[in-house]
């Protein structure tokens, strides 16, 4: 269905966690973009359905190290989209409590965020937060 080109950088990073039980981690480093989808998916698409969202309605390369997140009608479910090497990963998460904070579907094209955003929503947080520290840009120590 897709034309997978050329081979992508990893961006997840695998961690001995506890029991010795190995879990796989968003790491934000290698992200080169981050795209929510606005509105509400139909998440009973898989890998395909999703990734035929990325490419046909956002005119958006699923193959490429971003980030894709879709977000169910109550807005208490998410799924996150990402190529990596040689396979799509596919990432699920389930709120027992409270809801995102999801932005609504005025525009077709997808809202592009920083990873520190993604950070924030996944963490029920607003994706304007006004208290947050700003970017330092300094160049120099002295």
């Amino acid at each position: 269905m897709f034309d997978r080109g050329e081979a992508r950088v990893s961006s997840f990073a695998f961690c001995r966690c506890g029991e010795g039980i190995e879990s796989v981690m968003l790491n934000a480093a290698t992200v080169t973009h981050v795209y929510l989808a606005r509105g509400s998916t139909d998440l009973r698409k898989s890998i395909d359905g999703l990734a035929a969202i990325v490419q046909e309605t956002f005119q958006l390369d699923p193959f490429s190290s971003s980030l894709f997140v879709f977000c169910n009608r109550g807005r208490d479910k998410l799924k996150i989209l990402h190529w990596d090497y040689n396979g799509f990963w596919l990432y699920y998460r389930r709120l027992e409590r409270g809801t995102f904070d999801w932005p609504s579907e005025h525009h077709s094209e997808p809202l592009q965020i920083s990873p520190r955003q993604l950070r924030w929503l996944l963490d029920g947080l607003s994706l304007d937060q006004k208290q947050a520290y700003s970017a330092v840009t300094a160049k120099k120590v002295i």
